[in-house]
């Protein structure tokens, strides 16, 4: 009688290599550094020897044009990006790919080497190919709805700090990596104090990555994964599960609160200003109109001053964050950065070397592309101060 029970199977491999059985299919799950060289090269060797039925790789088909194609940044449509409301998504993957980036240069081996390497082995040997990842988009934009306003602001300081560190990497340090690969290893450390971030990038992604290797087709499967999902793909495969990944291949709803905060501030702003006018008089309406205009337009002009950005957009950052300010449909740094995005557009070259000048803070003001970025964060936190500033002004008036 057939054994379907998991069992778990010894071969003469390095310890990121697992094998086992589970309802008489075999899977062999190769752990990797995503900047390692060593790891590429068990990624071929391994595909070469087993010859699976099918090869899984941790990619989606984002990922995978941007490791495929160089000219994956020509193709980006920036004021796409923008009126999407997704230049905060685009923000953060570019900080998280320079983090990774760096250090692979360091060690001269691109990030996600190994994983492009699992897809040309797969062609190469006639082998079917299946991307097992979520949307890389989906997964971000997750992370990011999930998150509040100050787990935010703390990953994009340890964005900014990791994409421009200049810490040295060494062998040893690579070893100690090896066994979270670089990416989770980041993720890791922001999880301490942002779990909901570690839960999105790893936990969901662990489930979703095992699902869709369970479902590839074939008796002998190779997943190709980073080492810090080896664990949790490997304990979800023996659990021999299934799993509904329709309500994580979803993004979140934005919160209720914050949905009420931003259209009840408002709300209250444009209520006691109507009220000032009712019991002070028209004048002093005027006044607080005024003040209103001026505290909300004048920090988000500075914020596009120090970006260095077109005199058209400091223009649109003044005028138009008093307005925008007062609706949540839309903030003073999209309508700034797509200005700056109209009248000066990034070119080609800037778009390829992005992933470089990211990690030197005097590119952010040479590199369009960078600095359209920037006019997007100075003009924002330019309203939200002025926002604040201005509420607490209108009401200790209104008293």
């Amino acid at each position: 009688m057939e054994n379907n029970d998991p069992t778990i199977i010894e071969r003469n491999y390095p310890s990121d290599v697992e094998i086992f059985t589970v309802n008489g299919r075999e899977f062999i799950l190769i752990g990797t550094a995503h900047i390692s060289q060593e790891s590429t090269d068990l990624v071929r060797s391994v595909i070469e020897q087993e010859h699976p039925d099918v090869v899984c790789v941790e990619l989606d088909e984002q990922r995978y044009k941007t490791l495929s194609e160089k000219n994956k940044w020509e193709n980006l449509d920036l004021k796409q990006i923008i009126r999407q409301k997704q230049l905060m998504t685009l923000l953060v993957n570019l900080l998280l790919a320079s983090y990774q980036r760096r250090l692979g240069q360091q060690l001269g081996v691109a990030p996600g080497t190994e994983l492009l390497e699992a897809t040309k082995v797969a062609q190469e040997l006639g082998i079917p190919l299946s991307l097992v990842d979520r949307d890389v988009r989906i997964t971000l934009r997750r992370a990011w709805n999930s998150m509040s306003f100050w787990e935010k602001m703390k990953l994009l300081g340890s964005g900014f700090v990791g994409a421009v560190e200049g810490e040295e990497i060494s062998e040893e340090m690579l070893s100690e990596i090896r066994q979270s690969d670089v990416l989770t290893e980041l993720m890791n450390e922001l999880g301490e104090f942002m779990p909901v971030l570690k839960g999105v990038l790893i936990d969901e992604r662990d489930t979703y990555i095992a699902q869709k290797t369970r479902d590839a087709d074939g008796d002998k499967v190779v997943a190709v994964v980073g080492a810090g999902h080896l664990n949790g793909i490997k304990r979800a495969l023996l659990e021999n599960r299934m799993d509904d990944l329709s309500l994580i291949e979803q993004v979140p709803p934005p919160s209720p609160v914050g949905k009420i905060i931003g259209w009840g501030i408002p709300a209250i702003i444009i209520g006691m200003i109507v009220y000032i006018g009712i019991t002070q008089g028209a004048s002093a309406a005027g006044d607080n109109l005024l003040y209103w205009f001026l505290v909300n337009g004048i920090p988000s002009a500075i914020g596009a001053v120090i970006a260095w950005a077109h005199p058209l957009t400091i223009a649109a950052s003044f005028f138009g964050a008093p307005l925008t300010s007062l609706t949540p449909v839309i903030g003073a740094g999209y309508v700034a950065a797509f200005v700056q995005a109209y009248y000066a557009p990034p070119v080609v070259r800037e778009f390829q070397t992005v992933g470089d000048d990211i990690g030197q803070w005097r590119m952010w003001w040479k590199n369009k592309l960078l600095r359209v970025l920037l006019v997007f964060i100075l003009t924002s936190l330019g309203s939200i101060v002025g926002t604040y500033l201005g509420a607490a002004q209108i009401i200790s008036n209104l008293f």
